[in-house]
């Protein structure tokens, strides 16, 4: 029972060390601080139902950030859902965010805007790859794709936000 235990807090103390990159990528899926926020909260409610599907000795931030985008593609089904009933939901605020210095902020913005322009798909590349540092071939697994189709969107993406932000 204590090496259960211990496991357990184990992997939840390696979660609690992903939470700024799985931030990072809530924020590049969602477009939105509290959309993000509670994109991770819904990922990490997941893995830790499913924390015996992990196994241990792979990579957890792998497995963490498809797990998230497959709660986005989960959301974003039900958002397209509820639009046709609903009305639009309002703004979340930003919460927690430090304050940058404003050269720091406008750079921000416009990288923000950027990346928002950004096709999904371009952008989903962008932040594993560029954002969070992950391999060619563990994005490309994260997202179901083949390497050729990884690499394309993300010298695609790579020069879409050059344009963007040299016209900034």
């Amino acid at each position: 029972m204590t090496c259960r235990r211990e496991g357990l807090k184990a992997f939840e103390a390696e979660l609690a060390g992903l939470l700024p990159r799985l931030r990072r990528f809530g924020r590049a899926l969602a477009r939105d601080a509290a959309d993000a926020d509670d994109l991770v909260q819904t990922a990490l409610e997941r893995a830790l139902k499913a924390r015996a599907q992990w196994a241990p000795g792979t990579r957890l931030d792998s497995w963490m950030m498809r797990i998230m985008r497959n709660c986005w593609i989960d959301e974003t089904r039900s958002r397209t859902r509820r639009a046709r009933t609903l009305a639009p939901e309002e703004d979340g605020l930003a919460v927690g965010d430090p304050a940058p210095g404003p050269e720091q902020a406008a750079a921000m913005r416009d990288v923000d805007r950027a990346m928002a322009a950004l096709p999904e798909q371009q952008r989903e590349v962008i932040a594993l790859v560029l954002v969070e540092g992950l391999a060619y071939r563990e994005a490309a697994d994260i997202l179901d794709i083949p390497m050729g189709t990884l690499t394309s969107r993300l010298t695609r993406g790579r020069q879409a936000l050059v344009q963007m932000l040299e016209a900034a």
